[in-house]
């Protein structure tokens, strides 16, 4: 029987542990990383350490198998991580050099600690929230995912929230039909913000 809670110190390690399992588009991309802590630097240990009230943690006899992070104020924790977490991790990975077409998977992520890229302004104004959520692959099908989101939007309603945003992978054709049927729309931006491999969905509370 699986439940839902607020995020402990003790889960820090298994957030890393499904980042990876995760990251490439909703598959595994530990093939591709021999650091396997990267992806849980920038997506998912931040929150648990900087706002663990706002991380939730599907849990069952086998462990914590999922999660839910976000924050209220995306630019709040953005300048935040500036101050709190970048820097310790900038000193732990040189910024890599050379030409950013021959990176490999590891460089790519190291330089976007280095160089984090701040959600598009004109999106954050009308969503200024923001989550990511992920799943390791024997909880999906199980309304585990609806739950955790389920948790997340009652928090941010009671905590005022007016819209959350996210960011999915095109290549996780899984992931975007689940934003798709749980309220979340695409939202288009300007020439120059658009990405080709992210779509943005937004949604009002």
């Amino acid at each position: 029987m699986a439940s839902i809670r607020t995020v402990r110190p003790e889960d820090i390690d298994q957030l890393y542990a499904i980042s990876l399992a995760t990251g490439d588009a909703g598959k595994d991309a530990a093939p591709l990383h021999r650091d396997g802590r990267l992806i849980g630097h920038i997506y998912s240990a931040p929150y648990a350490a900087l706002h663990p009230e706002l991380v939730f943690v599907a849990e069952d006899d086998e462990g914590v198998f999922g999660y839910i992070a976000g924050v209220f104020d995306t630019v709040a924790f953005e300048e935040r991580l500036e101050r709190e977490w970048w820097p310790h991790l900038r000193q732990s990975y040189a910024d890599p050099p050379g030409d950013p077409a021959l990176w490999d998977a590891d460089q790519e992520r190291i330089s976007a600690i280095h160089h984090p890229k701040q959600a598009p302004a004109i999106l954050v104004e009308r969503f200024p929230a923001h989550i990511h959520m992920n799943l390791l692959p024997r909880a999906q099908g199980r309304g585990i995912g609806t739950a955790l989101l389920n948790r997340w939007i009652a928090n941010a309603r009671a905590g005022g929230v007016k819209g959350i945003h996210l960011g999915a992978n095109s290549g996780n054709h899984g992931g975007v039909r689940f934003w798709s049927s749980r309220g979340f729309v695409p939202v288009e931006l300007p020439p120059g913000l658009a990405s080709e491999t992210t779509i943005w969905f937004g949604q009002y509370l």
